[in-house]
């Protein structure tokens, strides 16, 4: 068997083995890893904030590969196509959820770099029928991170229903958010960028917010809908308590802190509303891939060798990156 390069999850922290490469089951593909970013939910599995799903496992879920082979019943991709691979893994496409189109609440579900091996590797498999087509324009570098962070801000702007040319606000601005923004620039609204640090500041600026203060800060103006990014319970009432008659704050995260005791009155009454994000559909994964594909975005990223992926994660965890971090074999 030939080996690889992989990196496993040993709580806290991850460690550098050297593995057999993986073959295809039915109905996956092998991939040749070109590129992963590097999201903090890898950073939840591997320091414990999240529970343990499989122990070992090599974490990464914003993975652009190179298809090398072709498990049995596997049809309509070819070798050397490259491919992007996400965290949504598996669904079991007959509950309630899965039926009614909700397919990131099903019970079944599986996740990339939790679940099962992710891109942390030279090789990763990857079921098919989860596998996404990628836009053309943007270097391996550059797509690898809107496959998480792209479709999970894509989503969480959804879950916020802001109005047209409305007023929205981002709480922290790391690779995630830095994607939502332009986003919602793209589609006519004024966007405050609440963040502590300043280079992130000095990025939303650039990439057209209209202001950039501290995350604790008083946006300017009312907002009609927020997205909390930070994994901060801290921010919940100082985001609901910006929010104007009738806004919604989505929190996009899988894990965050202790949220303090809200106040009706400060914070929920005039009908705000406070909603969570819970992975994505493919649906949402195609629709943002194409919006993508047809509107330019300024993806920033910091490069990493595979074999620095401990530091990735250490600088991630110290808001020592600007962007994403991607991860390049």
């Amino acid at each position: 068997m030939t080996g690889m390069l992989a990196w496993e999850v040993r709580r806290p922290g991850i460690q550098a083995v050297v593995r057999a490469r993986p073959e295809p089951a039915a109905g996956e593909l092998l991939l040749r890893v070109r590129a992963c970013a590097v999201c903090r939910t890898d950073l939840h599995v591997a320091e414990g904030d999240l529970p343990e799903h499989r122990p070992g496992v090599t974490p990464g879920h914003e993975i652009v590969g190179e298809v090398v082979a072709l498990g049995d019943g596997v049809e309509g991709f070819r070798a050397g196509e490259r491919v992007g691979v996400a965290w949504l893994r598996h669904t079991c496409g007959h509950c309630r959820y899965c039926l009614r189109g909700a397919e990131n609440l099903c019970p079944g579900s599986h996740y990339t770099g939790w679940d099962a091996d992710g891109g942390y590797a030279e090789y990763t498999v990857a079921p098919a029928a989860y596998v996404y087509r990628l836009p053309e324009r943007y270097s391996d570098t550059e797509v690898a991170p809107l496959l998480c962070a792209g479709i999970i801000g894509f989503r969480a702007l959804r879950r916020t229903a802001l109005p047209p040319g409305g007023r929205l606000g981002v709480y922290g601005f790391g690779a995630s958010a830095h994607l939502a923004a332009q986003v919602a620039v793209a589609q006519g609204a004024t966007v405050h960028v609440l963040t502590r640090a300043a280079a992130a500041r000095e990025l939303a600026l650039d990439l057209g917010a209209a202001s950039a203060s501290g995350a604790y800060d008083r946006p300017p103006e009312p907002l009609d809908a927020a997205i909390l990014f930070a994994p901060v319970g801290d921010l919940v009432p100082v985001a609901l308590e910006a929010l104007d008659r009738g806004g919604t704050l989505a929190i996009a995260g899988i894990h965050l802190t202790g949220i303090p005791p809200l106040d009706y009155e400060r914070h929920l009454f005039q009908e705000r509303q406070l909603r969570s994000v819970t992975a994505n559909t493919r649906a949402d994964g195609r629709d943002f891939l194409a919006f993508a594909g047809a509107h330019p975005l300024r993806v920033t990223t910091t490069p990493y060798p595979l074999k620095a992926a401990g530091t990735a994660l250490a600088d991630l965890a110290g808001d020592r990156v600007n962007g994403a971090a991607v991860l390049v074999p």
